[in-house]
């Protein structure tokens, strides 16, 4: 440690001595610690949590105050209204910046692990067989760029903000491959001021290559040549995108148009997942194309086996 660094952390401690320390101040200068350090889109995550769910419990509060603090009831409250992910979230960010705090302000608050009790895990909702031919067709006969980038969603897996953000020039048709090196999403700022970015995905994982199948190169394949490598997929366009909220909108017009019931954009992602495990894919190489961070993700949330499946296996033994 330099004697510079040294110096500013005294000045630090001697700033604060004998005074207040409300939560605003603390979260503040987490904020500052962590923007260095993390993309322009998760530093807006936490802002949006403090503002909207910490600020209004506890700007009253001094760090005193947060001594042997209980999480119980603090989880309780959000969890009664919020799903058990965001309450996770939103917890797990205050206790970052209660440990921040202690060091920071040379402060002891002996905080105790947050514990948040598990719920019962949703199954994934996928499109049946007919449904998926369906949209297949439908988009197919389409042939608009929007229309097929829903079926790319729906024979590689990529997520909303993935396809949004996809150019010509991440298609390979020489090799076959699609490479996901971008997101697109919409992030709300201080003010509740919102804007689109385009960003690295969520993880290193999520940048990959994806195999193009038969029959999807045989779709993309004639388009190809229409259009440059700058140009957004969707759109056709240099300058012009559809933003990730507007395609789920776009998504359900079309689930509309075919008859079939509603369904998040999500499910194509669940449903090419599924279709991969079926047909007997390596979990680690699905968990690599689908570009979770880790294989017991994939396992997490796919993994579970109808009984036709279970049935065609025993009758193997």
């Amino acid at each position: 440690m330099s004697s510079i660094t040294s110096l500013k952390q005294i000045w630090q401690k001697v700033k604060y001595r004998g005074k207040k320390i409300y939560f605003e101040t603390m979260a503040q200068k987490w904020l500052e610690c962590k923007r260095k350090v993390v993309k322009e889109s998760t530093y807006y995550n936490y802002v949006y949590k403090i503002e909207k769910y910490l600020k209004p419990m506890f700007k009253d509060m001094t760090i005193k105050e947060f001594k042997n603090y209980s999480f119980d009831a603090l989880i309780q409250e959000l969890s009664s209204e919020l799903s058990n992910k965001t309450t996770k979230d939103i917890i797990n960010t205050l206790v970052a910046i209660l440990k921040y705090s202690e060091k920071e302000f040379n402060y002891i608050l002996n905080i105790e692990e947050a514990v948040i009790p598990r719920t019962n895990k949703k199954e994934v909702n996928i499109l049946s067989k007919k449904e998926k031919k369906k949209l297949e067709n439908y988009c197919i006969k389409s042939g608009t760029l929007r229309d097929i980038g829903i079926l790319i969603c729906l024979y590689t897996g990529i997520r909303i903000g993935e396809v949004c953000a996809l150019k010509w020039k991440n298609i390979d048709l020489d090799k076959r491959v699609i490479y996901i090196e971008k997101t697109m999403q919409r992030i709300i700022k201080k003010g509740q001021k919102s804007e689109v970015i385009i960003d690295t995905p969520k993880s290193q994982k999520s940048i990959r290559a994806i195999p193009i199948s038969k029959k999807l190169y045989d779709v993309i394949k004639p388009l190809k040549t229409k259009h440059n490598d700058e140009n957004y997929f969707l759109t056709g366009s240099k300058d012009k995108y559809i933003e990730p909220r507007n395609y789920q909108y776009m998504f359900k017009t079309i689930l509309k148009n075919c008859k079939i019931k509603k369904y998040k954009f999500h499910a194509l992602r669940h449903t090419f997942a599924s279709d991969c495990i079926e047909v007997g894919m390596n979990i680690k190489a699905l968990s690599e194309i689908l570009g979770h961070a880790s294989v017991d993700i994939t396992l997490n949330i796919y993994v579970h086996s109808s009984y036709k499946q279970k049935k065609k296996y025993l009758e193997k033994l």
